[in-house]
């Protein structure tokens, strides 16, 4: 199956802004792009790009004082199939895991594994470790947050939503990374697109989504404790620690964001309109 996919932002700066933007579609999936998400802006600026230290696309601009759109609109192939399940996967020790993996074991600005200890080890030291261990993470989260956008906070930590008892689909990952930390998993935080395809239609505007991912059986492994089931056409954008290192924009001055569109669809093409006029119909 193809999906479009895209964004349209619009920022209303005080004076010319530097902006750092992670908005292209992750390196690992760039094999199945048909048309890439290439950065526009209007009015037009330079951009230039960089990895970061996780090996994330980052974008660099500087914003002219007023308004600016910056938009992108791709298509993407995927196998339309729900992810993979690995039930078969197990933990390591921790002299077994590879060196570049350890990290995802450490506290970060957002996943206090020192508050979290305890309770990670009354709570999941009798689990099966491996998958069945990470899903009994994932199930404690879905089931202990409630999700609302009108509970997001950009300063919100782990703790504060396990204490709070909801969030936005990045304090669950925040919760459950933090868990499988506790637990000597290595977990890191994803960010992307996942749009309502083989589920009933959300009646909320779409944003962009957070979930993680678990290093077990030598591999890491997608795990989603907002929706809590493996799902079709999951679009990575970038990974990190923790939300702080994938965030969609970063901005160095006064700026007021007027608008967010977040689109993922599965694209049919009728024989009308054909792939290279998506950008075109969708911006004018």
């Amino acid at each position: 199956m193809r999906i479009s996919f895209g964004y349209e932002l619009v920022y209303r700066c005080m004076q010319p802004t530097p902006m750092l933007l992670m908005l292209h579609t992750h390196w690992s999936r760039a094999g199945d792009l048909v048309v890439a998400d290439k950065i526009h802006t209007s009015p037009y600026v330079p951009l230039r790009t960089y990895r970061d230290g996780f090996g994330n696309l980052c974008t660099r601009l500087i914003a002219p004082p007023d308004r600016i759109q910056i938009a992108a609109d791709g298509v993407i192939d995927d196998d339309g199939l729900p992810e993979p399940e690995c039930p078969a996967a197990m933990e390591h020790p921790i002299d077994g895991l590879p060196d570049d993996v350890l990290v995802y074991l450490l506290a970060s600005r957002y996943c206090e594994t020192e508050l979290f200890m305890q309770l990670a080890w009354n709570q999941f030291g009798q689990t099966r470790p491996g998958w069945a261990r990470v899903q009994a993470i994932c199930d404690f989260a879905h089931q202990h947050l409630s999700f609302g956008y009108q509970y997001a906070r950009p300063t919100k930590t782990a703790w504060e939503a396990y204490q709070e008892r909801a969030g936005v689909c990045r304090d669950f990952a925040h919760l459950a990374i933090s868990l499988c930390r506790c637990m000597n998993i290595p977990a890191r935080y994803c960010t992307g697109y996942l749009g309502d395809i083989g589920v009933p239609p959300s009646d909320v505007p779409m944003d962009f989504a957070g979930w993680f991912e678990a290093y077990i059986g030598g591999a890491w492994h997608t795990f989603d404790p907002r929706n809590n089931q493996r799902r079709i056409g999951r679009i990575l954008v970038a990974r990190g620690r923790d939300a702080a290192d994938v965030a969609i924009s970063t901005t160095f001055g006064a700026n007021f964001l007027e608008s967010f569109r977040v689109w993922t669809d599965e694209f049919v093409d009728d024989g009308a309109l054909g792939v290279p006029m998506l950008l075109q119909q969708r911006f004018g």
